[in-house]
Order: C-alpha cells, then sequence, then structure tokens
C-alpha cells in the first residue's frame, strides 16, 4: 500500500502547472479575534515608499488569525505618536488596542521605524521600539515589527520573518514539465527560484540554521539528494546509490541527516554525518521504512513503515536500535513532522478513506483531525509551533495551505499560475 502512495506522490507532482506566484485568502479565524488598528505610519522625511509598512503589519496580523484589524475607512483619526491618540475615539470603535508610528531616515541612509503598541482599555503604552533598515528592505522591517507585536500580545514568539520552500512545475510540451524549487517570504511575496530541472524535484528540508536545504532531484535520471547552500549558491549531490534516496532530513544540529535508501534491499532509514559522509544505518526491516523526522532531542527518529500490514509511525532509538509504534488511531498515519516542544505530532491521517492533516497530542493520548479537504499532505510546522503549511486541493487545484495547531485558523495560499507542492517552514531566520 506505502509503495502504491509513495508512487501516487510522484505522480501528483508530476501534474503540477506553472511557475508558481502565491496569494493569501484567509477563509477561517478564531471566533473573537482580538480588535487592532494598525494606523498609517506618518512620514518624517517626506518620502513615498513603494511599500505600505503599516498595511504589511496589518496584513501579517490578520493573518494569524488572532487578530481583527479596524479598516482605515473607518478610522476617525490617524496619529502618528502616542502623543497624537484619543483613546475615547478608539474605544468607540470596539477597538482594544493601537498601533502608530513614524517613518524616517537614519544614518547610512537607512529607514528607521519608531512604533508603539498602545493598550486602548488602559490608556497607555505597552510595547514602544525603534527598527531600521536599508530601503530595499522594507518588508523585512514591517515584518519585524509584526513579530514583535504579535509576541507581545500572545507571548509566543512571531514567525512572520521566516521563509517558505515549496516546488512548482512548468508544462513544456504534451509530457514535459520544467520543474522549480522556489523560496519565498512566508506571506509568499520575494520568490526566488534555487533549482530549475527538466526532472522532478521533491522533499525540499531546511537546514536548522537556515542557511542550508536539502531536495532531492531526479536530474541524473534517478533520485539523488542535494545540498544546496543559501549564501553561496554552492550545491553538493550527497548520494548517488542505485535505487531510492530520499526524504533527507537534517538533524536538529545540522550536522547528520537522515534519509531513505534502498542501496541494501528494501527502503531503510539512514543517517549520514555531513562532514565525513559516513552511513549509519538506522533501520533493518523488509518493509518500507521512510519519511525520517527527528526529535527535538536529536536522539531518536519517527519514521514511517508498513511493517504492521499498514503505514503508521514509528520510533527508533539512534543508540540502541529500539523501534516503538507511535500511532494506533486510524489504519494510515504517514509523514510525521514533530511539534517543536516534543509534545505531539503531526501527520496525514486517513479518514473514511479521505486523507487529513491531524495533530496526536502525547500528552492528552488523543489525536485531533485539522484539515476537512479530501487529499492533504507534506505537512511542515511554523518554528514557533502555533501554524503548519500543507498542500492539498481546492477547485481542481494544487494549493498550499495553512492551518493553526488548534485547527482555528485556517487560510490558502494558491498560486495565480497552476499548481504547487511540497511546502517547508523555515526554522527562525534572525534573533
Amino acid at each position: 500500500m506505502l509503495k502504491r502512495v509513495l508512487l501516487l506522490m510522484v505522480m501528483l507532482g508530476c501534474a503540477m502547472a506553472s511557475q508558481a506566484e502565491l496569494t493569501i485568502e484567509i477563509n477561517e479565524g478564531k471566533d473573537d479575534p482580538v480588535p487592532i488598528a494598525v494606523v498609517p505610519f506618518g512620514w518624517k522625511a517626506g518620502v513615498t515608499l513603494r511599500e505600505d509598512v503599516a498595511a504589511i503589519v496589518e496584513r501579517d496580523l490578520h493573518r494569524s488569525g488572532l487578530f481583527n484589524p479596524l479598516s482605515r475607512a473607518d478610522m476617525l483619526s490617524r496619529p502618528a505618536n502616542a502623543g497624537e491618540v484619543y483613546y475615547r475615539d478608539w474605544k468607540s470603535l470596539g477597538v482594544d488596542y493601537v498601533v502608530v508610528g513614524e517613518l524616517s531616515f537614519g544614518r547610512d541612509n537607512k529607514l528607521v521605524a519608531k512604533y508603539e503598541l498602545l493598550d486602548v482599555n488602559t490608556q497607555r503604552s505597552i510595547l514602544q521600539g525603534e527598527e531600521s533598515q536599508s530601503f530595499d528592505r522594507v518588508r523585512f522591517l514591517a515584518h519585524t515589527l509584526s513579530d514583535k507585536i504579535y509576541e507581545k500580545l500572545t507571548n509566543i514568539r512571531g514567525a512572520f520573518r521566516t521563509q517558505l520552500l515549496y516546488v512548482s512545475a512548468v508544462r513544456e510540451g504534451d509530457n514535459r514539465f520544467r520543474y522549480r524549487l522556489l523560496k519565498s517570504d512566508i506571506d509568499g511575496v520575494g520568490e526566488e527560484v534555487l533549482a530549475d530541472s527538466m526532472e522532478p524535484i521533491l522533499a525540499p528540508a531546511w537546514g536548522p540554521d537556515g542557511k542550508k536545504i536539502a531536495y532531492v532531484s531526479f536530474k541524473t535520471t534517478r533520485p539523488a539528494i542535494y545540498l544546496h547552500n543559501l549564501e553561496t549558491g554552492e550545491r553538493q549531490q550527497l548520494t548517488d546509490f542505485r535505487g531510492l534516496n530520499g526524504a533527507p532530513a537534517f538533524s536538529p544540529d545540522g550536522s547528520r541527516m537522515a534519509m531513505v535508501l534502498s542501496k541494501d534491499g528494501s527502503p531503510d532509514i539512514y543517517v549520514m554525518d555531513l562532514a565525513s559522509r559516513a552511513l549509519q544505518r538506522v533501520t533493518n526491516h523488509f518493509a518500507i521504512d521512510t519519511e525520517p523526522a527527528w526529535a527535538p532531542d536529536g536522539k531518536s527518529i519517527y519514521f514511517t513503515s508498513d511493517r504492521g500490514g499498514k503505514p503508521q509511525i514509528y520510533k527508533v532509538e539512534l543508540a540502541t536500535g529500539r523501534v516503538e509504534r507511535i500511532t494506533f488511531e486510524g489504519d494510515y498515519n504517514a509523514r510525521a513532522r514533530v511539534l517543536g516542544d516534543g509534545l505531539g505530532l503531526v501527520m496525514v491521517h486517513r479518514v473514511q478513506g479521505k486523507f487529513h492533516i491531524a495533530v496526536q497530542d502525547f500528552k492528552r493520548n488523543r489525536v485531533e483531525i485539522l484539515t476537512s479537504t479530501d487529499l492533504d499532505e507534506s505537512p511542515s510546522v511554523a518554528p514557533n509551533g502555533s501554524m503548519l503549511l500543507y498542500a492539498t486541493t481546492y477547485s481542481g487545484q494544487g494549493v498550499l495551505a495553512a492551518v493553526s495547531v488548534d485547527g482555528g485558523v485556517r487560510y490558502r495560499l494558491p498560486s495565480r499560475f497552476g499548481d504547487v507542492r511540497e511546502p517547508a517552514w523555515s526554522p527562525f531566520l534572525y534573533e
């Protein structure tokens, strides 16, 4: 069964079409999102920017599903600092928090943003800050403000400055596709092509420092794992074994990589030391063992296996080789991704023949289904553990989608030009 599913995933990749340009469609948020107003920032320098900093912050907070920004058309005033705020006006509009700010030139011709987060109910400033960036990094500056505001109001580190890997394909002729591995900001802006091939590209994975990635390419006519340095552009081929070479996963410290190889028979889990290229065989079973995911402490690996008859998730201890079955609810569980606190797994879970994304809570010992679409796959968890991305279909198109770990927030990231698959959410990239 697992062989057929793996083949289906490759076929789905072959069905993708066109170059990606992601958009965001928010389709469900919290029942009681926090009302907030992000006022257009004032200008001291009298210079017009191509990007609206306050609008980017507003969209970031809205996309989290936790906040309900007030429309600019409904604002009674547009203060640039706390001294210009009349709390009574904002309270009459039902707003709990107001973000105000001013932009100006700084040293070395950098853009400087001074901002404050104001609590309307207590009529006081609860966060003040100043951030600066070069003028070609206006969006990064805005995402930085979003991270600060989000963390202040939720006590969860913001992840708006993270990035996304995904795969698209462009049809060229009747039976040919041009595959692209793409990187963008988490809101789909700033797309960059990292790899371009007439053969399939699969399974992109981030290194823990965000400076290296790995992926699988068929450009040598058989699957091989590649290591790509994002800072230098250097690309190295890590494997060239006969049979399957797939599912790369960096260890938490970045020194090792788990992978699936079939060079010794059936697909098994191996670990490669990236400095020496030495291999350690981790599983040795006649069944298919695939889709490794590291535990946060780096001492064990979760993986998918059909050794019990149908795909389920297991865990192997690297020091002893001891294997333990983890999932029991349902007849299909696969593609495990570990939550950052190690207290649960996100996975693909089949219910009545339909594939959904679910989370297994170790503490409560229960499985909760997070999605309602029919063919959901490839989950990837945000570094702050609050959201996850996955691939699905919508209106006949392959799209990326996001859902909060508690299931209360959902949005889609469709491509304007075709299907996209294989999302991978980056680690935190900045302090």
